[in-house]
Order: structure tokens, then sequence, then C-alpha cells
């Protein structure tokens, strides 16, 4: 395990979330609209996202973006029309919905530029995050409220000074779709990373251990992404990164997973973005009932 230094704060208060991506598999969908806009339900994708950060204590956030991108930052405004609109007509519930999410956090946007990798999009936050540990957020990946992954992440990281990864068991011929964890000295749902893989062939995984769309570093990964070669489609790769360090911790710390085995609800895909919707509003209160017997007379005509 590495030792904290003394002279560094691994109390995260920042996070980043790259939401650059152009959303091809969902076209013509995502044209005109960023893929993070798409609604699950009532809200769109990037709005469970920043709610689960703010959750988690963490209140600055930083979002790379790209062009086209514009939507975001309108969703996180004040519409000032729209909120007299509503508080003319005394529609509370709406007006608080509208203005919830202008008031969730501090924003920022700065954009990624050229399109090389998870890990170039990263870079793009290093003076915003300056020398201090900070949270990385996928916007594909929804963690279900119900199930905190980001606390626990951010503790481990503050009681040991390694860099956090999630990770989570997913079926082998799966594996290939996302970078794969060696780990050892599995504890209580976390472990050591002792190697990872970019999206292996199943044969050749390590393990069935996929990593997920949730970070924790520190701000010394900055030095290692800038001199990390692309890698897999030419791009530079967070996991290539993230293999440097658990290989070199006395570079930037190790590398630590905590494996979740909560509900996380994958909305990159397009049957899994459908599924993601399904269970989301299946256990709300205000529609879950209706749609679960909707669901299941359904279900006998097919």
């Amino acid at each position: 395990m590495s030792i904290p230094s003394e002279n560094t704060d691994y109390k995260v208060t920042k996070a980043v979330v790259p939401v650059a991506g152009l959303g091809t598999r969902f076209l013509p969908a995502t044209k005109a609209m960023p893929k993070e806009m798409l609604p699950i339900v009532d809200k769109p994708v990037i709005q469970y996202v920043v709610e689960e950060a703010v959750a988690a204590g963490l209140v600055d956030l930083l979002m790379i973006t790209g062009r086209n991108k514009n939507a975001l930052e309108n969703h996180f405004d004040r519409v000032a029309e729209l909120e007299q609109v509503l508080a003319t007509k005394g529609d509370k519930q709406k007006l608080f919905k509208v203005q919830e999410s202008s008031q969730l956090a501090d924003i920022h946007y700065t954009r990624q530029g050229d399109p090389r990798g998870l890990g170039h999009a990263i870079l793009r936050a290093k003076s915003h995050v300056g020398e201090h540990s900070f949270a990385v957020l996928l916007g594909d990946d929804i963690i279900d409220s119900r199930d905190p992954l980001l606390d626990q992440m951010l503790r481990l990281h503050e009681e040991t000074g390694d860099n956090v990864i999630a990770l989570m068991e997913v079926p082998r011929d799966q594996i290939s779709l996302y970078g794969c964890a060696s780990v050892t000295d599995l504890n209580n749902g976390s472990a050591k990373v002792i190697d990872l893989v970019e999206k292996p062939e199943a044969a050749a995984a390590p393990s069935n251990l996929a990593v997920i769309g949730r970070y924790v570093l520190r701000h010394e990964m900055f030095d290692i992404l800038e001199k990390t070669e692309p890698g897999r489609g030419g791009e530079i790769q967070l996991t290539d990164a993230l293999q440097y360090a658990a290989k070199h911790p006395e570079i930037a710390g190790g590398v630590r997973g905590v494996i979740f085995d909560g509900r996380r609800y994958d909305t990159g895909d397009k049957l899994d973005f459908i599924k993601a919707t399904l269970k989301i509003a299946i256990d709300r209160e205000d529609i879950g009932p209706e749609l679960r017997l909707w669901l299941k007379q359904y279900a006998e005509t097919i």
C-alpha cells in the first residue's frame, strides 16, 4: 500500500464529467441533441450523473464538452421565462423540478477540442483540478442512488491515497466491451489492482471484472496521462495510464478497485437504454404500479 504524502490533500471536492462523445449509436436522435440529454423517464441522463456526484459531496463539477453540446449548459442554467409561467400558474411541483437542475452544483464547462480519447478529455481538466484528487464520472453509466458507490470509493481513496476505480463482474463474453482488471488482496469488496487491459478478447481477459465509469484519481495521474501514448483505437486511454500507475505506485499511488454489485444502468447502448428506462420507471411511485400492471398484461400478448 502506498503511503499518502503529508503535503497532499486526499479530500475530494471536484468531479470531472467527460461528455464530448458524438453518440453515434443513437443516431438520428443525437444528430442535433447530445446523447447525455436523452431522457430516462423525465430527466436527462446527465442529471442523474450530476445528482450522484452532489449526493457524494462533490459540488464543483467540470464538464468536458464538444461541439453541439450547448443543450447541456442550457439544461443546468435558469430559464426565467419558463419559471415565470409555472409560477403564474401556481404549478409549484413543476417549478421545483425546473429550478432544481440549475441549483444542483457549481458547474463549469470546457471543450475537449480534438477527440483523442477519454484520457485526453480528462487532461483538459488539469488546470481546473489543480493539485488535488478528483473524481471522474462517465455519463453513460447511471448508478442507482439506493446503491451508493462513489461514497465508498472516496472513503477508500482518503484512507489509502491510492487511485480507486469501480469494478463490476460481467459475463466473460462481454468483457471485450470494457477495460478489464486483474486484482489481488480481495477484502470487504475492494482489491488491489495489479494489471489493466483495455477491451481484451474474452479468451485473453485476466478476469471478468470490468471497469465501469467511476474513478477517483490523484492529481499526479495528469502527469502520467501527458506521457501516455495513443493506445487502442489510436486514442489516449485512461486504462493505459492506470495500468502504469498500478505498476509504478511510487509515482502516482497504486490502484485499488471497489467491486460493485448494486444496480447499474448502461445508457450507452440502445437496448440497455430501454432496459434502464423501464427499470427506473418501474421503481417510481408515481408511474411504477401502473407500468408494472401494463408490462404484465403486455407480456402475455407476445
